[in-house]
């Protein structure tokens, strides 16, 4: 594990208005950088944290991807969610004061840290931080359902439409591209995620190449159709 050297970091991120609350005002950004002073590196594959380590914070994501996933009774991952620059990670720890998933990243990646004793004092003192990290915790328990919903209505193909269509309007939230992206998971880690197995997941993509909806070469997937897209996930 690597670490920078503290600095003031919140106040000069271009991802502030994606992970923190707006509208603060001077002393309160200042009040923000004196809590969130350490960033850590991880390589592809290391673990953020680990099912049943302490909590001690949160996590905002700066750079890179990361998967999160709990291991099945016969030992294989279920993952459970997808993080990229602008999420806050670890919310799971919160209730127990211990994580109950593995976080680990699918690229170089790098994370802000959150220490929660201190980010909870504050936001008792700072209602619009109070009030955000409230919101943050609604927005998960809301993503739970749709994934809920995600598996026990749709078919497959409306499945990895609704995955791809979520994909490309969280990138284009950060500044990105809404119709071309490289997935940074693999479609084994897809259909562990839509529940569906690796070959369907394969037959899926190119039931949408044949029809004309996305364009595939190895992991650069380019939105040729956006409305049949919408259709199909039954997003309009």
């Amino acid at each position: 594990m690597k670490k920078d050297p503290p600095l003031a970091i919140c106040s000069r991120c271009n991802l502030r208005e994606l992970c923190l609350p707006t509208g603060l005002n001077a002393r309160e950004m200042e009040q923000l950088d004196a809590i969130v002073t350490t960033r850590r590196k991880l390589s592809r594959g290391e673990a953020l944290f680990r099912n049943g380590d302490a909590f001690k914070g949160l996590y905002a994501v700066r750079t890179g991807f990361f998967k999160s996933f709990v291991a099945t009774e016969t030992g294989k991952e279920q993952v459970i969610g997808f993080q990229m620059a602008g999420d806050i990670i670890g919310l799971d720890g919160i209730g127990s004061q211990q994580h109950l998933c593995d976080t680990v990243a699918l690229e170089t990646t790098e994370v802000c840290i959150m220490p929660w004793e201190r980010l909870e004092d504050l936001s008792k003192d700072m209602p619009i931080l109070q009030r955000h990290l409230h919101r943050i915790m609604s927005q998960e328990i809301v993503r739970e359902h749709g994934v809920m919903l995600l598996l026990g209505t749709m078919r497959a193909e409306e499945r990895l439409a609704a995955f791809l269509l979520n994909l490309a309007q969280r990138l284009n939230a950060r500044g990105f591209s809404s119709s071309e992206f490289i997935l940074r998971m693999t479609r084994e880690e897809i259909g562990s995620y839509l529940g569906l197995k690796l070959e369907t997941v394969s037959r899926t993509f190119t039931k949408l190449v044949d029809t004309g909806v996305i364009a595939v070469k190895s992991r650069h997937v380019h939105i040729l159709d956006m409305a049949a897209l919408k259709t199909m996930a039954n997003a309009l």
